[in-house]
């Protein structure tokens, strides 16, 4: 047995719930791409709060607790001042707020670069603190090291190549990746040195198509696209973006749902009512039973 939360949307209260262990594993994940192929394609979302994780767990193979929460909870410019900390309490909160899927958590700037040393530091600390099942670091052949490190001694890897918002500034922007033919061989090394290293699936950001098929069909684990191609083993968003919770919309995103407009409009319809005294009404407040 084990203790998940189950979130208590009358309270919005996580109450531990002994529960049967039903979560994915990595190696179910690995699995799920027998003899270089997945029959079908592997889910995955970001998530940051509990009661998100609640809604998408349901839906997911994969839940990411991604750095991504730096612009998208906190309003940050970018990715890199996002701390270890900020991670783990996000992460924590994810665990407890899911069932079924595989939880991992992005690993922040500077919290695993320095060496393979302090990786592990960082991550058994995230593992520890968060309940997670694995963790995520950006680099290919650069971290193949770390990679290696982590995973043999115990701590599920997945990795990142193509576009990397940690190094955008290196990058030159957030452009797709892998136009000329020495950044596609680039990429295509970094994928299979990853691999090699022993990281157990990859996410791969913002490359050509005809890339993302050739890293897809050469790796024997799981390629989860995200600006590559439908031809990857999984597809990953950022959730706010595929909710539609802000203006600007990434090329490689659909929106399924216009959830702005629909905050903004139901905090329109309470002003008006509060200001016009027609909230709260009977049914909202206390009074003497008769």
């Amino acid at each position: 047995m084990s203790t998940t939360f189950t979130l208590d949307t009358s309270t919005s209260r996580a109450n531990p719930t002994p529960a049967p262990m039903k979560r994915l594993t990595v190696p179910a994940i690995q699995r799920r791409k027998a003899e270089g192929k997945t029959a079908e394609p592997l889910v995955m979302l970001t998530a940051y709060t509990a009661r998100q994780a609640q809604l998408l767990d349901p839906h997911c193979d994969m839940l990411l607790v991604g750095d991504s929460l730096g612009q998208v909870i906190y309003g940050l410019p970018s990715t890199l001042p996002v701390t270890l900390d900020m991670m783990i309490a996000h992460g924590a909160a994810v665990v407890r707020g899911s069932y079924h899927s595989l939880v991992l958590v992005d690993m922040p700037f500077g919290s695993y670069e320095a060496s393979p040393a302090h990786a592990f530091a960082s991550a058994s600390r995230v593992m520890a603190e968060t309940g997670c099942a694995a963790v995520k670091l950006e680099g290919g052949q650069a971290m193949s090291e770390t990679i290696a490190f982590l995973t043999q001694r115990g701590i599920p890897v997945m990795a990142h190549v193509g576009l990397t918002p940690q190094a955008v500034n290196a990058l030159g922007g957030y452009g797709a990746r892998g136009k000329s033919q020495e950044e596609h061989a680039k990429i295509m090394d970094d994928a299979r040195a990853v691999a090699q290293a022993g990281a157990f699936a990859i996410v791969l950001e913002g490359v050509m198509e005809d890339l993302a098929v050739a890293i897809t069909d050469s790796l024997d684990i799981p390629v989860i696209g995200i600006g590559a191609s439908a031809h990857c083993d999984g597809q990953v968003l950022v959730a706010e973006d595929m909710l539609g919770m802000f203006e600007r919309t990434p090329r490689f995103v659909k929106r399924y749902e216009n959830i702005a407009d629909t905050i903004s409009g139901a905090a329109e319809r309470y002003a008006t009512e509060v200001r016009n005294r027609s909230f709260p009404t009977a049914d909202q407040v206390y009074r003497p039973k008769k």
